[in-house]
């Protein structure tokens, strides 16, 4: 019999000038970044804490303080690499993931198949196991007034 379990995953960042725009383990040029401990990257974060969450470990602030110097500016990536760690050590293996990430400018659409290429690889899981979409808030909200990014992410995993 196959065990089955679900995880969900929400974070959001400022934006602000001077920083980098990190999504789906690639760097979005834009006006803006996100503001995070790390890199920021809002994309693998909701798959992490979703990821996490599925398996039942806590979440990515519970494995990775951001009261940890050892953190300061890492790229999430490394952070994705050890989640997908710590849920095979658990015995569990992707079965898919739904990722949004809501962000008024610039246009995600066009990185989204270089985002899937990235995390895929990162992840070691098959790249139609992986979606990404992307929204705007048609200018509501802090991510239509361009001050922040948000993203969500279901993931179903499995235990033989």
């Amino acid at each position: 019999m196959i065990k089955f379990r679900t995880g969900f995953g929400y974070d959001v960042h400022q934006l602000k000038e001077g920083y980098d725009l990190w999504l789906g383990g690639i760097k979005v040029p834009h006006t803006k970044g996100a503001v995070g401990h790390s890199d920021a990257d809002v994309l693998i974060h909701v798959i992490c804490d979703a990821l996490l969450g599925a398996a039942n470990k806590r979440d990515i602030g519970y494995h990775f303080s951001d009261k940890d110097p050892k953190y300061k500016g890492i790229d999430s990536k490394i952070l994705l690499k050890e989640v997908m760690n710590i849920i095979r050590e658990a015995g569990y293996e992707v079965g898919n993931i739904d990722s949004t990430i809501c962000l008024q400018q610039p246009k995600v659409n066009p990185h989204i198949p270089n985002m899937i290429s990235c995390l895929s690889e990162v992840m070691e899981i098959d790249s139609e196991d992986l979606s990404i979409k992307a929204t705007t808030t048609e200018k509501l909200s802090f991510v239509g007034r361009e001050e922040g990014i948000s993203a969500y992410a279901t993931v179903l995993i499995y235990k033989k």
